[in-house]
């Protein structure tokens, strides 16, 4: 066991945080922590680090356990480079390397017989066998594979750290931690700022990853591919269930059925102990009975009502009229972001079209203009080139990542009647319960709102539109898991027009049809959900290019068609030919040096060369000399293999 609480309760003055939470971290844990936002799910890991105190209970931690922990927004700071950052996980081996050269220095200049010498000659073989141990020969290794993992390896590895975004600040911080391997990692919101291809690589490096983790996240698909246990705070209350995100689910459901089955029958039992007592107290012949029934229910255990779930959220999309079968035809769409000198044009010649009953998903590397796409077609950017021709009786209701649309200073209940004045007000507050605004927080004003709340609010007034079109930019950003649900169905289930542009890879598994990638030469199309588009995507690319592009062979015949090969010269082929070579080059000079090294470390074990102690230091030198070489050629193979993949 690695760390455990037991019956521990926190409280901030007088409001108690969370109470009664008992729990274990087993050596491999894969943990997810969820909960609504203010659950105190941060408080919960901070107290698991040692960080935050409690009022009662047990805190318990292996001797020596190393604990790294990723904050929300924790990025690095002060004038350090991407390179030397890194580096700097590594501070512990990196100076016993120092110390090995050193020691290897003074071994020069004594007599090898001496006992200065012999005992210096221990002290570095047992210090170059922690640092073989600890893999210390793969420093530059590991710190490439995590960068290049983390989306930083187009980025200067000689880059300050404070040049960078507060974003990108966070994702070296996860490097820095990633390479450290602390035996229990915290990571709290970890896949913030995170493209695809990096959220891809970061779950496959976690399901291998040695030391335990508990997780804080809102993105379903991560706990679905990374835990296999979730823990949940809810209302004060702690609960533990096996499985991913989905499983989780499905159990807290059946955990809240059976037990409201089992209060229900004690209920039963003891309405009749309670009816019988009543009956028979008084008689004499039944006295004794009922006195003994009475003990009966004295002894009972009590069963806790359990509370029901919070209610989720109702959205519900609807419309009154179909459209025509072509809901949208774009055609030489040109997009640009910036003013005068600061102009910049991201895409151009854009084609589009959209049929009624479409469900796609709008997909692409930041920056490439996806919501620029979205609030063009709504007209609140103003059409540079191109064509946008909306079909008859198209409506469209569109939701805003930023939400600019609403009125700070209205309340939420003023905000959305003023949109709908002939509407009663039950229609109007049943919109806005059916998004969990209730009672007093009708009256809260739209600047006093979440992010999450803001996004509720939105969805109330869509409902009312009854659009039979949906433009959504980022639908699931802000919201709780709960309603991400309600809201996933929502969409699944409404029988309209959508386009939406979202990075929730739980959503887009589920609600599109088609996902589009938005690239900035133009948009590629691919059937289905977001594990059909991950699977096909490099295929398609590859595809694509040998369609725009086909090379000609030595004799000038163009390349058959279905070829995944592509190369714009004779050159570039030639320059792949010679990396291929290199790539089998460098993998026979590894094979050698693994044996070389296997043999001299047999040496190096035999009691014949241990006694001598001039053998012995020369075996190191040697050894040390090898090893380096061997990382050198190791990362020269996985610089070799990445370039083969890219060119694929």
């Amino acid at each position: 066991m690695l760390a455990s609480l037991e019956n521990v309760t926190k409280s901030f003055g007088d409001q108690t945080i969370f109470q009664g939470v008992s729990l274990k971290i087993e050596e491999g844990d894969r943990i997810g922590l969820i909960g609504v936002n203010g659950a105190g799910k941060s408080t919960l890991l901070e107290v698991l680090e040692g960080t935050q105190e409690f009022e009662s209970g047990q805190r318990s931690i292996q001797n020596g356990l190393a604990i790294g922990f990723l904050r929300q927004n924790s990025g690095l700071m002060g004038e350090n480079t991407i390179h030397q950052e890194m580096r700097s996980a590594f501070s512990a081996l990196l100076e016993i390397k120092q110390k090995l050269k050193t020691l290897a220095a003074q071994l020069e200049t004594l007599d090898k017989q001496s006992p200065q010498a012999m005992e210096i000659t221990q002290e570095y073989a047992r210090l170059q066998t922690y640092f073989e141990a600890n893999e210390g020969y793969l420093i530059d290794i590991k710190i490439n594979t995590v960068l290049h993992g983390m989306g930083f390896g187009s980025r200067d590895p000689s880059t300050p750290v404070k040049a960078l975004s507060g974003g990108e600040k966070t994702r070296l911080a996860l490097c820095k931690l990633l390479l450290q391997a602390p035996k229990l990692l915290i990571l709290d919101e970890p896949t913030n700022h995170l493209d695809f291809a990096s959220l891809d690589w970061l779950e496959e490096y976690l399901e291998g990853y040695k030391g335990a983790i508990v997780v804080v996240s809102h993105d379903r698909y991560f706990l679905d591919k990374l835990v296999t246990k979730i823990w949940e705070l809810d209302r004060k209350e702690f609960f533990s269930y096996k499985g991913n995100y989905t499983k989780y689910t499905q159990l807290k459901e059946e955990r809240y059925q059976r037990q409201l089955k089992e209060y229900e029958a004690q209920q039963v039992q003891i309405a009749a102990l309670e009816d019988y007592i009543a009956r028979n107290k008084v008689r004499a012949t039944t006295a004794q009975m009922a006195k003994s029934r009475e003990k009966e229910l004295e002894r009972l255990p009590r069963i806790a009502k359990p509370k029901p779930p919070v209610p989720p959220a109702n959205i519900r999309f609807s419309f009154e009229k179909e459209p025509v079968k072509e809901v949208l035809h774009v055609t030489g769409l040109a997009l640009s972001v910036g003013q005068g000198a600061e102009k910049r044009q991201l895409c151009s010649n854009l084609d589009f079209d959209l049929l009624r009953g479409q469900k796609v998903a709008l997909v692409g590397a930041n920056g490439v203009g996806k919501s620029t796409f979205l609030k063009t077609l709504m007209n609140l950017l103003s059409l540079e080139q191109g064509k946008i021709v909306w079909g008859k009786h198209v409506k469209v209701s569109y939701f805003e990542q930023e939400q600019t649309k609403l009125h700070p200073n209205k309340t939420v209940l003023q905000e959305l009647w003023d949109r709908y004045p002939k509407a009663y007000e039950q229609e109007i507050r049943t919109a806005l319960g059916g998004v969990r605004f209730s009672g007093d927080t009708i009256y809260k004003r739209v600047d006093a709102l979440s992010g999450g709340e803001k996004a509720r609010l939105k969805f109330a007034i869509m409902m009312l539109e009854k659009g039979n079109v949906l433009l959504l930019d980022e639908p699931t950003n802000h919201l709780d898991l709960a309603t991400k649900d309600v809201l996933d169905r929502a969409l699944m289930e409404y029988e309209g027009t959508i386009l939406a542009v979202s990075h929730d890879r739980y959503l887009l598994s589920r609600m599109p049809t088609k996902i589009v990638e938005m690239t900035p030469e133009g948009f590629l199309w691919y059937d289905g959900g977001y594990e059909k588009y991950k699977n096909r995507q490099a295929a398609a690319i590859g595809a694509a290019n040998a369609a725009k592009e086909p090379f000609a062979d030595a004799q000038g015949a163009a390349a058959p068609a279905g070829t995944n090969e592509y190369y714009r010269s004779k050159k570039q082929r030639a320059q792949q030919v010679a990396r291929k070579k290199r790539f089998v080059q460098v993998e026979e000079e590894i094979s050698q040096l693994e044996e070389e090294i296997s043999q001299k470390e047999g040496l190096l074990a035999s009691p014949q060369v241990a006694s001598d102690y001039e053998q012995v230091a020369l075996l190191c030198q040697e050894l040390e000399s090898l090893r380096e070489t061997l990382a050198q050629r190791m990362e020269e193979w996985e610089e070799l293999g990445r370039e083969q993949e890219e060119t694929v």
